[in-house]
């Protein structure tokens, strides 16, 4: 008998690790997003090129366009994203589909003058064929003061 208890604790202890290591699709898209920012920072287009949906916008403070514009920005470093130091994160997954919202302050090179600007930065991520990808990006300054 104690042996069949300390096999069924053992089974019970061992499925409880196995779900502790897996991810939720929410702190999936989080550590997608958290890589992202070091690849732009690193301005690593190839990374980028597979994250990126063909069809990806991109909305700045200075316009907006697709894909294959803002990764030649990232490598002309036309803007280099330097630094994002995020706040807060939140995630809403709505079927295939992933909105996630980051409170950051980016450290950032543009035109070759340094600029750090508080933003709430919304990605929205599509999951195709069991990979998520970037549909779009977008960038609304703060009209708060800079936390740093």
């Amino acid at each position: 008998m104690k042996k069949l208890i300390f096999n069924m604790l053992f089974i019970v202890m061992g499925l409880q690790l196995s779900f502790a290591q897996q991810s939720s699709p929410d702190q999936e898209i989080m550590a997608i997003s958290k890589e992202k920012w070091q690849w732009m920072a690193d301005k690593n287009t190839s990374e980028l090129d597979k994250l990126f949906h063909e069809k990806s916008m991109f909305v700045h403070m200075g316009g907006s366009w697709g894909k294959q514009q803002e990764l030649d920005i990232i490598k002309s470093g036309g803007i280099w994203y330097k630094k994002a130091d995020i706040h807060e994160v939140s995630v809403n997954i709505i079927d295939n589909t992933a909105i996630l919202l980051n409170r950051i302050d980016l450290l950032a090179v543009v035109g070759g003058n340094e600029v750090n600007n508080p933003f709430m930065v919304t990605e929205v991520y599509m999951k195709q064929n069991g990979v998520w990808k970037l549909g779009s990006l977008s960038f609304t300054k703060l009209l708060v003061p800079d936390s740093r």
